[in-house]
């Protein structure tokens, strides 16, 4: 059980783990972990490109180009509704063609 690897309360050290072959493995693991952090710190972009990210910045970006076409079929229905005529808005807010 974990929680007799460590030395009782109240003790110098007490929240250390005594000295085991497990301790020694665990410091083992980390300095390995450590190193290895070290030396792929330069290709950091290997790792923090992931499948799942890629395609929901996909879907992400469809939906903005979608929402582009949609404004500028609006933008052009709205052209073609005025036929050709040149609409000033007022002061008032309201519309008159030229």
């Amino acid at each position: 059980m974990a929680y007799t690897q460590f030395s009782d309360e109240g003790q110098p050290d007490a929240q250390r783990l005594m000295p085991s072959g497990n301790r020694d493995r665990l410091v083992d693991c980390l300095e390995e972990f450590v190193k290895y952090t070290i030396l792929m710190r330069p290709h950091i972009e290997l790792f923090s490109d992931r499948f799942s990210e890629r395609m929901e910045r996909q879907r992400r970006d469809a939906k903005v180009r979608e929402a582009e076409a949609l404004q500028l079929r609006k933008a052009e229905e709205r052209e073609r509704s005025t036929d050709g005529k040149t609409e000033i808005q007022k002061e008032d807010g309201t519309k008159r063609g030229i």
